[in-house]
């Protein structure tokens, strides 16, 4: 009984378990909780997005064609030697509480995110800043230590939180701080309630200034915890939820009802197996190798994404700006055997469930077949984060993907994960990631979501499925 597992939720929408009665609120399935809506210690790629077009605001955004635009900076300058950006931000945007938003609250922003004791995954993207500082109320300046080519794309990544109710707690304890279950924001939707493992509300900010975009169409964004595909895919079809995000398999099926429709779009979303290589087995890149030799990536891709995705060669996909070819590597199980030399290898490979586990079955049969015996754990979003993180490494490998950004800040990370430092250039970083075999790569994810057709002004593209949700609007 699917509406009586979401029935605390849809009532609250006023729906009585039917799309049509929703109005303007909409309903979004995600498959995991949030983490967090603290853009300081997110790492959950949906969570990023409602921050950054939900409830909070970035300095600069990208348009569709990804040209940085203004957002609460309504404009910047760059000094003659191009070390120095002043950023003016836009007037009148509020705190929801009424309180200005100011350059205080950027510049402490910036300043807690360059700080290692906060934890902010994209800090190695400040490593160039010399200084932030506010020198009025309107006004922000960002000295480098070397010319920059353009906007640093972390600005359009790291979402403004408000200082005065953030600074008096040390960076390292931030994961701690009543804002993160309370939090107040300056986006085109308001924070209502947060219930664990269970739903998100935002409700429209009538306040939000013109001069961003106006306030929303929707009344209401809801974001729903469905961590079952199947459940949510009957969420979907039933009319429960508006959007969830879909298995390339069911993609057919969803495309014949015609109260539905089938989005699918570019990411930045590498797919492949992250070994940790400061412990045995995979300290020895022979044994990393073999691992990525005896899999077979176009049979995933065919198989299991059914054409919704790429054969990943490496950690960028190709048409990406900064993307440098690497060198294929084929499947071939006879040379991964002769790279283990007869031995017999276990290890345990962690994952997050993907409904049947049918990727984690055609990995684990494909390495039995050269020699390794692979126990499959999977473990719910936020104990998985916890074990494979930089800070913990508590894992010997695991299949995952990797949200990346356009400023390919996130090859450094995906290094370090591996455990090992990935150069600056992010040219040498893909070679690096590639040659070393840090990562064995699967394949580049495309974005399936199910989509009520009731739902309009939905664009969902390489900067997310969000970009667009202030302009969300519902059919009558």
């Amino acid at each position: 009984m699917l509406w009586l597992w979401i029935g605390g939720t849809i009532a609250a929408c006023g729906s009585e378990g039917g799309a049509a009665h929703r109005g303007s609120t909409v309903v979004y399935a995600s498959g995991a909780d949030l983490q967090s809506v603290n853009p300081l210690l997110t790492v959950h790629p949906f969570a990023k997005q409602v921050e950054r077009y939900v409830l909070l605001t970035t300095l600069v955004r990208y348009d569709s064609a990804l040209g940085p635009q203004p957002y609460l900076a309504r404009s910047w300058t760059w000094s003659p030697d191009h070390r120095m950006i002043t950023f003016r931000l836009q007037s009148g945007v509020r705190w929801h509480d009424g309180v200005p938003t100011t350059a205080r609250d950027v510049a402490w922003t910036l300043s807690a995110a360059r700080d290692s004791a906060t934890g902010y995954a994209r800090m190695n993207d400040f490593a160039d800043v010399a200084f932030v500082n506010d020198p009025n109320d309107s006004t922000v300046v960002m000295r480098f230590n070397h010319p920059q080519d353009v906007v640093p794309d972390v600005l359009t990544d790291l979402a403004i939180l408000p200082a005065r109710l953030l600074d008096s707690i040390p960076h390292a304890e931030l994961r701690r701080a009543v804002w993160n279950e309370h939090p107040i924001g300056n986006g085109p939707f308001r924070f209502v309630t947060h219930e664990p493992g269970r739903r998100w509300v935002f409700a429209a900010n009538p306040d939000f200034p013109g001069g961003l975009g106006g306030p929303p169409a929707l009344d209401r964004f809801i974001v729903v915890v469905v961590d079952e595909p199947t459940t949510k895919l009957a969420a979907l079809t039933a009319g429960e939820v508006d959007f969830a995000g879909i298995q390339p398999a069911h993609a057919a099926a969803v495309s014949k009802n015609p109260a539905l429709d089938v989005l699918s779009y570019p990411l930045i979303y590498p797919y492949g197996i992250v070994f940790n290589t400061r412990r045995p087995p995979f300290d020895d890149p022979r044994v990393r190798l073999a691992v990525a030799l005896a899999l077979d990536r176009r049979e995933i891709v065919d198989g299991y994404l059914y054409g919704f995705g790429s054969v990943a060669d490496g950690a960028v996909p190709p048409g990406v700006p900064g993307y440098v070819p690497v060198r294929p590597l084929a499947a071939n199980p006879d040379s991964a055997r002769r790279l283990l030399g007869g031995r017999h290898i276990a290890f345990e490979l962690l994952a997050v469930p993907s409904g049947e586990g049918a990727l984690e079955q055609m990995i684990q049969a494909r390495l039995a077949a050269v020699g390794f015996d692979v126990t499959i754990r999977q473990l719910e979003l936020t104990a998985f984060l916890a074990r494979v993180n930089p800070r913990q490494r508590d894992f010997s490998a695991a299949v995952m993907g990797t949200a990346g950004d356009l400023g390919l800040g996130y090859l450094t990370s995906l290094a370090d994960l591996a455990g090992a430092r990935a150069p600056a250039d992010p040219g040498q970083a893909q070679r690096l990631l590639r040659d070393s075999v840090l990562v064995a790569f699967l394949y580049h994810a495309r974005g399936v979501q199910g989509m009520n057709r009731r739902v309009h002004g939905v664009r969902m593209d390489i900067r997310g499925e969000l970009p667009t949700v202030a302009r969300w609007r519902t059919a009558p």
